[in-house]
């Protein structure tokens, strides 16, 4: 048991003398990271707005999406238990029927 107390205490003691010197190194990354130059910043602000736009299927897949939830939220809960028990299966049949696949 003492033993391995004092190898604890050997192995431990490389491990505190550095933990003073690991401490330091970060800040001073954090200090030069914090304050970019001022000519810097303005070529930063116009690369943000790089999103891509949704293509035309995409925005109708979303619309289509709102209108069903719209549509479910709506429904009381004997008319969602007739529709479908769950919202995926609502969500399928509600989107066939937008899209112009179920006929009926």
């Amino acid at each position: 048991m003492i033993d391995r107390l004092v190898r604890i205490a050997i192995l431990s003691v490389p491990l505190l003398a550095a933990q003073p010197v690991l401490a330091k190194e970060p800040a001073a990354k954090e200090s030069t990271a914090k304050a970019p130059p001022a000519s810097e910043a303005p070529s930063a602000a116009p690369a943000s707005p790089a999103a891509k736009q949704p293509s035309a299927g995409q925005s109708a897949a979303r619309e289509r999406q709102k209108t069903c939830g719209a549509e479910w939220r709506a429904l009381t809960d004997a008319q969602k238990a007739a529709q479908g028990p769950k919202w995926p299966q609502y969500w399928s049949k509600c989107n066939k029927r937008l899209k112009g696949g179920d006929k009926a």
